[in-house]
């Protein structure tokens, strides 16, 4: 039984990634203005331009730290505020870039460009999702094993495979499955442990030697090796959420079932 892939699993597009990207315009612009000039000029407006780009850069890793953060029901907030370090950035960038025209504009520009980051893009998730001991737990152990999936698929990517790509991205599916499993219900976390860790952690090595052979010559054997070890995973991963499942609904039919014979016992005590 495959595990039911989650809406949000898959290269789903990034919102605002574009816009991100779209700060490269000035930043470009930075850099051709900054030949106009004496060496002061051309530092200045180069200076600029380096720090859009930054902000570009940081902004497209805090939409993606966002967006990991909104699709799971518990996690921490991001370690770094990429979102408001890029909002910082632009706004020194837009101040480096018009100090020439005088100390008043470039703080205003300075303000207003990192003003309209933030109306743009938002800030970083600012605490952690879930309470409690037990979700503390959830959130390392799951992190751990998406740093896990995360180096899998970019070793993958790397190969220029599209169907290998594709295969792993089944894997991943079904990984993120039992991740959201554990952190629906974190009892379930010690059950899960060594598929979160040791399992993964094992994927991850036997990709990175698959990856660093292929990329020495094609081994047809090894390819077919890897891809059996990534369907025995996926098999494990799904049956391990329907073990879950299952246990749940025992322990939802023994609930049921305590509760029938003490209202049994009540009703035969009132006769």
């Amino acid at each position: 039984m495959i595990a039911r892939r989650h809406p949000f699993d898959g290269r789903r597009r990034l919102r605002g990634s574009s816009r991100a990207r779209m700060m490269l315009l000035p930043a470009a612009l930075f850099f051709l203005t900054g030949f106009f000039g004496d060496a002061a000029h051309l530092l200045t407006f180069w200076a600029a331009g380096l720090l859009i780009i930054a902000s570009s850069w940081l902004t497209r890793e805090g939409l993606r730290a966002g967006l990991a953060y909104d699709t799971r029901t518990i996690a921490r907030r991001p370690a770094l505020p990429r979102k408001l370090m890029a909002a910082g950035a632009t706004g020194l960038g837009l101040a480096v870039g018009t100090v020439q025209q005088g100390p008043v504009l470039a703080l205003l520009m300075g303000v207003a460009g990192a003003a309209l980051h933030v109306a743009s893009f938002g800030v970083d998730p600012l605490r952690d999702k879930g309470e409690g001991l037990d979700a503390s737990r959830v959130a390392r152990a799951v992190d751990e094993a998406e740093s896990y999936l995360n180096e899998i698929t970019t070793r993958i990517e790397a190969l220029g495979d599209p169907a290998l790509s594709g295969r792993v991205a089944g894997f991943v599916a079904t990984a993120r499955g039992l991740f959201r499993r554990v952190e629906d219900d974190p009892r379930d976390l010690p059950g899960a442990r060594r598929y979160l860790g040791v399992y993964l952690m094992g994927a991850r090595d036997a990709t990175v030697a698959f990856a660093d052979l292929s990329a020495q010559r094609a081994d047809g054997d090894a390819r077919r090796d890897y891809v059996a070890l990534l369907s025995d995973l996926e098999t494990d991963f799904a049956n391990r959420t329907s073990v879950l499942l299952q246990n749940d609904r025992a322990d939802l039919d023994l609930e049921i079932s305590v509760l029938r014979d003490r209202l049994t016992r009540e009703e035969r005590g009132r006769a």
